[in-house]
């Protein structure tokens, strides 16, 4: 991994903590799943993730965010485990490892949530063993995880997984008509110092720090430059939903 690349591309340094390295991640990579329709393979193996990521400018969701954010601390020193949840997806909750997030241990030996692929909101290094506004860890190992909020998020799984144990999740994700990733096309980044700008399909939706929502049609071209202009991403294309019907995912 070419770790100064990676580095300027979320506009960070060495030199950061991880709180820091963490919210410029989550400030820089859109959350998107443009690749399930433009018919591009997801492909979850580092050196796949950088060139996408890093190279060519794109986002991705969970399995890619922070399975690439988890080789860049890696290299950075870091002690890395990827970690499962079940997502709280109104009166019913996700199969388990459908959502990735990751434990993370420096030089203090202190175990850390790290979230930068969730799309909603972040979680910028919280001690996994110390209840705060986002985490609250469970008996019997568990944690809940909810936005800044207080809004729904996930339940942890504390065990440790293999980045392979999430291939058939991710799959399912990409691939098939019950998952709402498949149902049209998304991509949506938090604006600083608040605030967020989503495009789901041709619509354009910003939301304001105070909640204040606006919303507009775009044109095909106006689509492809909202692309490039808010998100940093060059398509040739527009991307075409794979299942259309269903309700996409939103941030």
């Amino acid at each position: 991994m070419d770790v100064a690349e990676y580095l300027a591309r979320i506009g960070a340094s060495a030199e950061d903590d991880l709180a820091t390295l963490t919210d410029r991640h989550y400030h820089a990579v859109p959350f998107e799943n443009l690749s399930i329709h433009l018919g591009e393979p997801i492909d979850t193996h580092p050196d796949a993730l950088f060139d996408k990521i890093v190279r060519r400018h794109r986002g991705g969701f969970c399995y890619e965010l922070n399975g690439l954010f988890a080789a860049l601390l890696a290299e950075l020193g870091y002690d890395v485990a990827f970690l499962g949840a079940r997502v709280h997806a109104g009166e019913t909750d996700t199969a388990p490892l459908a959502h990735q997030a990751l434990r993370v241990t420096g030089d203090d030996r202190v175990a850390r949530l790290v979230d930068v692929g969730f799309g909603g909101f972040c979680v910028p290094a919280l001690e996994l063993a110390a209840p705060s506004t986002q985490v609250d860890p469970q008996p019997g190992g568990d944690v809940e995880v909810v936005g800044p909020d207080g809004g729904s998020g996930y339940r942890l799984d504390g065990r440790e997984y293999a980045r392979r144990d999430f291939g058939p999740t991710c799959w399912w994700t990409a691939n098939h008509p019950d998952s709402v990733f498949t149902h049209g096309p998304t991509c949506t980044l938090p604006r600083s110092p608040a605030g967020r700008v989503t495009l789901a399909g041709h619509q354009l939706i910003r939301t304001a720090a105070d909640g204040t929502r606006t919303e507009d049609e775009l044109s095909d071209d106006e689509a492809l430059a909202a692309y490039r202009d808010l998100f940093g991403i060059v398509l040739d294309r527009l991307p075409v939903p794979l299942h259309p019907g269903g309700a996409s995912p939103s941030a």
